[in-house]
């Protein structure tokens, strides 16, 4: 926990609590099977037993009860024991000069990442919103650019027919 890799990576830093803590669940139910030997040995037995006499299964409640009250007791002492521990490590870093100035540069590289980010964002917005202007321009110059060829096909028909007009009464 004290390396930097680990301290000023938070998903390491998670994954390294996280590991401490399936040991600290191994840990409490290595425990147990040593306190609890005979009886776990026991169990099976009484589990046959079950089958024939249901007054049998109470005891096995109770055993398991016991057993799990005690590794829940266990976890919590031990969990207890490692915050400590944990608390004592990072406030011995929470001290360090050097360590602060760190964690503010990253907190500064990370607040200029984001910055930047969102800058490019933005970028990437006005180009898609100026793409669609464009298209919606073009599309309209199109469209113009057809009426104005059907209008001069409809003029130069006309005017066609005028002159027709005019050789025939001539």
């Amino acid at each position: 926990m004290k390396a930097n890799l680990t301290r000023n990576n938070p998903i390491a830093m998670a994954a390294v609590q996280k590991n401490i803590l399936e040991h600290i669940s191994i840990m409490a139910q290595e425990q147990v099977q040593l306190e609890y030997q005979e009886e776990l040995k026991q169990l099976p037995i009484l589990q046959q037993q079950a089958q024939m006499n249901p007054q049998v299964n109470l005891q096995i409640q109770n055993l398991t009860q016991k057993i799990e009250a005690r590794k829940a007791k266990l976890i919590a002492e031990m969990t207890e024991e490692f915050t400590r521990e944990e608390n004592k490590i990072t406030s011995e870093l929470g001290n360090d000069p050097l360590t602060k100035l760190k964690a503010r540069e990253i907190d500064l590289r990370a607040m200029e990442n984001e910055r930047k980010k969102q800058e490019a964002e933005e970028k990437i917005n006005l180009d898609k919103m100026k793409a669609m202007m464009n298209q919606m321009t073009n599309q309209e110059k199109l469209k113009q650019d057809k009426e104005l060829a059907h209008l001069k096909a409809n003029t130069s028909l006309e005017k066609t027919i005028l002159q027709q007009k005019l050789k025939d009464r001539g």
